[in-house]
């Protein structure tokens, strides 16, 4: 299931920080094509860019050593310098833009796209670019407590967008998601909100539960989505409780706490 839209969905301010994490996320995939070649968007590696990866990327081990790799070694070639130019916590930051491949990349945005706009005109600008940060920071650290010696890198912005989908399901649990569906026939469904997150994040928790003990076999960091999506879930609890925006810009909290379009009427009777 991916999403494509939410339908109907008012907005009071244009998502500048949305956008410009999308754009920013872009180039750096644009980079990474141009250090792995284009076979890199089909599952393609090379020593460059697994180097990359190596310097960018979060890896565990280095956390827990307090100290990062600065070599790999080639054999009879020798060895190539992978040592990151900064303390090796910044890596907790660079690896959240960048991505493994083509559907890496193309997944991460698309729920970026679709969802990040709404949490950032309820949260504000500044707030929402902090969220997103910490949403990541945490994410990737709960990954870390599953398997802290792990050598393998982890990179995407997955951690990051599960807290951004954690809150839109507090805030926005009945609003509708245009839901692609791929399973012997190719659909277009609209989906409540609440049904698509409680699916996506049930799945990240059992296929997480059944990694535990292999985590360095499985390709998927399911933990730092889960840890993602209830940073999320916790940040969206408590902007519902505490906050009741209104007004045409924001639009109002009916009922159920959907955060919807201003009432409309037309000579005097209301459209619903």
């Amino acid at each position: 299931m991916l999403p494509i839209a939410d339908a109907g969905r008012y907005r009071g301010t244009f998502p500048f920080v949305n956008v410009a994490l999308l754009s920013l996320n872009s180039l750096v995939f644009l980079y990474e094509i141009g250090v792995g070649g284009f076979g890199f968007l089909f599952g393609g590696s090379n020593l460059d860019i697994y180097a990359f990866f190596l310097t960018y990327g979060f890896i565990p081990a280095e956390l827990t050593s307090g100290r990062g790799f600065e070599t790999l070694g080639l054999g009879r070639a020798g060895s190539i310098s992978i040592a990151t130019p900064f303390p090796t916590w910044g890596t907790l930051l660079t690896c959240m833009f960048i991505h493994g491949g083509l559907m890496h990349f193309v997944g991460n945005m698309l729920f970026l796209w679709v969802f990040g706009d709404n949490i950032e005109d309820t949260f504000g600008h500044v707030k929402y670019l902090v969220f997103y940060f910490v949403a990541g920071v945490l994410a990737t650290l709960a990954h870390y407590i599953i398997d802290p010696a792990s050598q393998t890198p982890l990179v995407g912005a997955s951690g990051a967008i599960s807290g951004v989908m954690g809150a839109y399901l507090l805030l926005y649990p009945s609003n509708r998601i245009r839901t692609l569906i791929i399973y012997f026939l190719i659909t277009v469904v609209e989906l409540r909100a609440v049904w698509l997150l409680l699916i996506w994040f049930g799945l990240q928790t059992i296929q997480g539960l059944l990694s535990i003990g292999v985590s360095d076999q499985v390709s998927t960091a399911f933990f730092a989505h889960i840890g993602g999506f209830v940073v999320g879930a916790g940040v969206g609890l408590v902007v519902r409780m505490f906050r009741r925006p209104s007004g045409p810009a924001g639009g109002y909290w009916g009922s159920d706490g959907d955060y919807g379009q201003p009432t409309q009427y037309w000579r005097g009777r209301r459209i619903d």
